[in-house]
């Protein structure tokens, strides 16, 4: 198991309880999951904001901070004679707690007794939104607070801390997420020189999939690979892929330590784009690099996204696809029947970083709210950029047979959309280019090596 220098989880906690007020905060690990069952797990994730505060990455873990006390105590159960046989020697929960400069620790069956004293001294017990059943039931017990309720009555104040610390990476931290993005750059560079005509998807999510693996730790969410990539996330990966299909592949890696990548590129199948590709593809590579060169501190990124909005809707109107002034086109929303989803959000140890926590309160804040128009509301990352954020930018250009038609249909945009020439891009698919960028005071940079964009150097890689 991997840590951080001890000061750093040290400094952590500080900080967080110098912007808490009272009371004590629950950190229930994460448990094994069973896939079929008790004993056939899936691959164990610890909680994120668990690994954050404390590193340890251990099933059956619990911790609490108390704020009067500036103490924390970690929860567990050493191994016994039974799990050695399974497991091998294990080190004891004291000896492992000190690696994150933690000095109490406690039998598992203690956290419960530890809650219900606070709850008995009329202590304020706060806890972040749980997202596992485990945890849920465990909460629900502990606190008496209905599953259904408990999310509502998630402590505001401890997820606001915990997100004005960890929306800002430190050294460590862009260090294990450069490694994620070394080995999210190799399972794109493979796909690249593996597809042909005549191979399953899956083939290429598999090549993806064990490369991260390779790495050392996971992919960072479930692959998507797929020749219809006008649908956003999917996951299906049993066509056949063939020559003229455009390849949408998304997936990223997770380093040992949870830090996580996250890349798009789509790829012509026959490794050559037609020009009909050519000229939507470029229009996203333009709007990549738009949106790239628009990041630095104290920017909106909701402004970001609808810059890089416009940058794509001017290339549709060039096409003949769509019409009209492009500002107006955008402020009504009428670029979001090709570009339906935000331009990107937070990274870090979650894919989504801490969008367990909820989308707004990572997102948006008192300055920034989110909007309620089709497209922009789905912006995951509004507010200001600060410097230490890292971000994902991922414009993209769908043509969905379903939402065509039902604009179409309803005579939406119509001053905006010309759906004669629309209609002809049926079956097209979609093309997503995304890149993981750290904030920096000099504007933007790649974390890692940033992976083929441009038409000449995809085709040029997919033909070596």
């Amino acid at each position: 198991m991997k840590f951080f220098p001890s000061h750093v989880y040290e400094n952590r906690r500080k900080e967080f309880m110098l912007k808490m007020k009272s009371g004590i905060v629950l950190f229930p690990g994460n448990n094994e999951s069973p896939m079929n069952y008790p004993s056939n797990t899936y691959h164990f994730r610890q909680d994120s904001t668990f690994l954050y505060f404390f590193g340890l990455n251990l099933p059956g873990l619990a911790a609490i901070i108390d704020i009067e006390k500036q103490s924390c105590t970690i929860y567990g159960n050493d191994v016994d004679i039974e799990d050695i046989i399974w497991m091998g020697p294990q080190p004891k929960i004291a000896e492992l707690a000190l690696n994150a400069g933690v000095k109490m620790t406690k039998q598992l069956s203690s956290f419960g007794n530890d809650v219900n004293d606070a709850l008995l001294a009329k202590r304020k017990v706060q806890y972040f939104p749980p997202y596992r059943h485990d945890t849920m039931i465990m909460l629900s017990k502990l606190l008496d607070i209905p599953i259904p309720e408990l999310k509502k009555n998630a402590s505001d104040e401890a997820i606001r801390a915990a997100v004005s610390l960890r929306e800002i990476k430190d050294e460590y931290e862009i260090a294990e997420m450069i490694l994620a993005a070394e080995i999210g750059n190799e399972m794109h560079l493979s796909a690249m020189k593996m597809v042909r005509p005549g191979l399953y998807e899956r083939e290429i999510a598999g090549l993806a999939e064990g490369i991260a693996l390779s790495g050392g730790g996971s992919v960072s969410f479930p692959v998507i690979c797929s020749i219809r990539g006008e649908t956003l996330h999917n996951h299906y990966h049993g066509n056949i892929i063939n020559k003229g299909d455009l390849l949408l592949l998304d997936c990223g890696a997770e380093t040992e330590m949870n830090y996580c990548s996250d890349y798009t590129r789509t790829m012509p199948v026959s490794g050559s784009f037609t020009e009909k590709q050519k000229n939507i593809y470029q229009i996203v590579v333009d709007a990549n690099n738009k949106a790239f060169n628009l990041v630095k501190p104290g920017v909106v990124n909701r402004d970001i996204h609808l810059e890089t909005a416009k940058v794509i809707a001017r290339g549709m109107k060039e096409l003949g696809l769509m019409k009209g002034n492009i500002d107006d086109a955008v402020a009504n929303g009428a670029h979001a029947l090709f570009f339906p989803h935000g331009l990107g959000h937070m990274i870090g140890l979650d894919v989504h970083d801490m969008e367990d926590y909820g989308e707004n309160f990572v997102g948006y804040d008192d300055e920034i709210t989110r909007a309620s128009q089709f497209g922009t509301a789905y912006v995951r990352l509004g507010k200001r950029l600060k410097d230490g954020f890292a971000i994902t930018i991922e414009p993209g250009i769908y043509f969905i047979p379903a939402l065509i038609e039902k604009w179409k249909n309803e005579k939406m945009h119509t001053d905006f959309i010309n759906y004669t020439e629309v209609l002809k891009y049926i079956g097209f698919g979609g093309i997503r280019l995304e890149d993981d960028v750290l904030v920096t005071s000099a504007g933007g940079e790649y974390i890692g090596p940033r992976l083929p964009i441009t038409i000449k150097d995809i085709e040029k890689i997919m033909n070596i």
